[in-house]
């Protein structure tokens, strides 16, 4: 009796540490969980202050969950994740940067993602709109221009665990046609047009959000629509800047 119960004494106290130390795994604090706050903070009152163009006061909860979950400081460069939760683009390499988190959540939002929607974005850059989507869809492709770009966020998604999103280096400019048609469409690059393949691609009932303009004039965020008869509408959102879609088309 005295050996079983010394034996039972020592198998509790072997457990009683290891769920200890599972406790402490568990609780080791986030460096990051205060600035995750205040950028939602921030993100919540330039959306307050932006609503005459986006007509509304306050975006979609499951968009600040993902906005609030994805780790930004993982997309950007080393030298610069201090200033990853700062509401405002910051360079990634390659003359790109990563989008103003305000840009970012109103994009995400207005092309209105659902668990099942299939997503397509046109210039992957480190990944972080990826990310945002892979949060909100259930799948998504993206296609980036850059091949050092497109590569490393590639594998810093697949590191992350984003398993449902599907890297192409390319050009986005004609779509993936294979995967098409698609609920959303993102484009993360201003171009001077719609191009026709993304309205093509673009699944009846979707929302495609795009800059259009040029590097040197106006840009405008446009939010496009395509019904169930195939008519597409449009509706101008807000004055953006972005860097320009590059490949070889017009």
């Amino acid at each position: 009796m005295t050996e079983v119960a010394s034996t039972s004494r020592g198998w509790i106290a072997a457990t009683l540490l290891l769920l200890t130390a599972d406790v402490s795994v568990a609780a080791k604090p986030d460096p990051y969980a205060a600035a995750r706050q205040e950028l939602i903070r921030a993100i919540a009152a330039d959306v307050r202050d932006t609503s005459q163009y986006l007509n509304k006061r306050g975006l979609d909860e499951r968009v600040l969950r993902a906005m609030e979950k994805v780790p930004r400081h993982a997309f950007v460069l080393p030298e610069d994740r201090a200033a990853a939760y700062e509401n405002r683009p910051l360079p990634i390499g390659h003359g790109q940067t990563i989008s103003q988190p305000y840009i970012v959540a109103v994009m995400t939002d207005l092309v209105a993602p659902t668990p099942t929607c299939r997503a397509l974005e046109v210039g992957t850059g480190s990944g972080y709109q990826a990310a945002i989507l892979a949060e909100l869809c259930d799948e998504v492709y993206t296609i980036e221009i850059v091949d050092a770009l497109g590569t490393a966020a590639r594998d810093r998604l697949a590191r992350l665990g984003y398993r449902n999103v599907t890297v192409r280096v390319g050009d986005g400019y004609y779509g993936w046609e294979q995967h098409a048609p698609f609920d959303v469409i993102v484009v993360t690059a201003v171009a001077s047009h719609v191009p026709s393949s993304l309205r093509q691609q673009l699944k009846p009932g979707g929302r495609m959000i795009l800059p259009v303009g040029t590097r040197f004039t106006a840009q405008q965020l446009i939010l496009l629509q395509k019904h169930g008869d195939g008519r597409i509408t449009t509706r101008q959102i807000l004055p953006v800047r972005f860097v320009p879609l590059t490949g070889g088309h017009e």
